[in-house]
């Protein structure tokens, strides 16, 4: 439930506390946090730009959350809520819209900023160490809108991330339970700080050999901060000029067997196909999606000539993709 009156406040507080009894030394303070962290998250909708390439698998309309986090009325989200959007709606609990703009998209943390066109009467949230949530800390994860929730969650796993789309992160967030409307959620401690924003529902969210618990992945805030006022002043980050070659991997045990080709992409410029195995990357040898992505990036400048050594069909081949920077791919709305 989203709570939206003292009661409702009291009552979840005491749920909190039957579940983590460190919470009962002060149920009015944790009663407030809550209060605040679920103020600052608003629902987020999204209207994509026609003919983008990103709607054919995350599709048209959009829908998730963004957490306030400035006076001014900017919200930080997930970004491939607003990738390539036209338009973005704002919604609290109230069902309250506000208009707002995308102000940057950052490739290389996968978080989004946009800022509403008018005055919100919203509190931002303030921000809390994600390097410091530990096991046994109760975290709360938050979504907004009309259907927005509040549920109770702890941090099962801190670890590397590999997307198959070319995205990495060093230490990821993974929690559990799952939420299935984790787009954009905002992950706070038990100070209603927030620590990290929702990105993916994952069926093993602990990893290893503990066993399988479905949970979901959250993108730490401290990303944010290194970059947050490049991103405001300029809304991109000079780390996202990023090497790009248009392709989906999975990990197999000779090197990255390519599943998809994104048209148009410089791989599938350079005949890269469903099915070829890439076992180095200008002579350095490849079998984790990691160990890809950084030496491509690591490479040299965003734009370049790189040498694929590939595996199809059981012979060798070399193969020269032409990359692009990322950022340089995505469609933007009317008159920018």
């Amino acid at each position: 439930m989203k709570c939206g009156s003292c009661l409702s406040r009291l009552l979840l507080s005491a749920m909190l506390w039957l579940c983590h009894p460190a919470w009962a030394s002060d149920v009015e303070a944790q009663s407030r946090a809550l209060q605040r962290a679920s103020d600052a998250v608003v629902g987020l909708k999204a209207t994509i730009v026609e003919g983008a390439r990103s709607a054919g698998t995350l599709g048209p309309e959009r829908e998730g959350s963004g957490v306030v986090i400035g006076d001014d009325g900017l919200v930080l989200t997930i970004g491939y809520l607003v990738l390539e959007a036209e338009s973005v709606l704002l919604i609290d609990d109230l069902g309250r819209e506000w208009p707002a703009r995308v102000v940057s998209y950052d490739v290389a943390t996968g978080l989004a900023l946009v800022q509403s066109l008018v005055p919100m009467p919203l509190a931002p949230a303030p921000f809390g160490v994600s390097s410091a949530v530990g096991t046994e800390q109760p975290l709360m994860i938050v979504s907004g809108g009309g259907s927005g929730a509040i549920s109770m969650a702890r941090l099962v796993s801190r670890r590397a991330f590999s997307g198959t789309w070319e995205y990495h992160l060093d230490a990821a967030l993974y929690t559990a339970p799952g939420r299935r409307d984790h787009s954009g959620a905002g992950l706070f401690n038990d100070r209603g700080e927030l620590v990290g924003v929702g990105s993916l529902w994952l069926a093993d969210a602990q990893g290893g050999t503990a066993g399988r618990v479905s949970g979901n992945l959250f993108v730490p805030t401290d990303l944010l901060a290194p970059v947050l006022p490049e991103l405001r002043r300029g809304g991109e980050n000079a780390a996202s000029a990023r090497a790009w070659l248009g392709v989906q991997c999975a990990e197999s045990a000779r090197g990255l067997r390519v599943v998809r080709v994104n048209p148009d992409s410089p791989a599938d410029v350079a005949g890269l196909a469903p099915g070829d195995t890439i076992e180095r990357i200008d002579g350095t040898a490849v079998i984790t999606l990691e160990g890809l992505y950084k030496t491509l990036w690591r490479g040299g400048p965003a734009e370049r000539d790189v040498q694929l050594d590939l595996l199809r069909d059981g012979r060798q081949l070399s193969v020269t993709v032409s990359t692009v920077d990322r950022r340089k791919t995505f469609a933007r709305p009317r008159g920018i």
